[in-house]
């Protein structure tokens, strides 16, 4: 064994870095060990503590590798638990507030547009006497704004939906899974 090696890092994957995220559904591993009975509040404290000191995947896998019913394991690059046992996280509320702001953004802007037109006819149909009549200023500046209302709100919630997926696919996540 080399000096600073890991020894409970047996197998290669073990020393690979562990992530945010590794440490997240380890600590949700413990909680639930803990709501079972399977933890003592103390145990639950310390390993939650040495959870989130963790750096490998092979110190990960120590706090939970003594838990009945946990998985050995034998995850994607040696994560602590298998995918099909992990525990479903909900989706994050940040991208659900993005996606209701742009929203109502987009009900703003189209709200705005159909007022625009709506003032810009009404000012026509009451131009009553010689001059511009259709072509009056008021009603084309009304009729410009309601044009870039209506394609402000498409940008804004094409933006959202394609900002949405992009950060899905960047957490591995196809479009089309849950």
């Amino acid at each position: 064994m080399a000096m600073g090696e890991d020894p409970t890092a047996a197998g290669g994957c073990g020393r690979l870095r562990a992530g945010d995220d590794d440490r997240d559904r380890v600590m949700d591993l413990l909680k639930t060990a803990f709501t079972q009975g399977r933890l003592t509040g103390e145990e639950l404290d310390a390993r939650t503590g040495q959870a989130l000191a963790a750096r490998t995947y092979a110190e990960l896998d120590a706090l939970t590798e003594d838990i009945p019913g946990i998985p050995a394991s034998d995850g994607p690059l040696g994560s602590p638990v298998p995918s099909q046992a992990m525990p479903a996280r909900p989706p994050s509320p940040v991208r659900h507030w993005r996606l209701a702001r742009a929203s109502a953004i987009s009900v703003g802007c189209l709200a705005l547009a159909f007022v625009a037109a709506y003032s810009g006819n009404l000012i026509d149909n009451a131009w009553q006497g010689p001059g511009p009549g259709p072509e009056h200023g008021w009603s084309r500046l009304l009729l410009l704004l309601a044009v870039t209302a209506v394609i402000t709100a498409f940008a804004v919630m094409v933006h959202a939906v394609v900002a949405a997926l992009e950060e899905r696919s960047s957490r591995g996540q196809h479009p089309g899974t849950g």
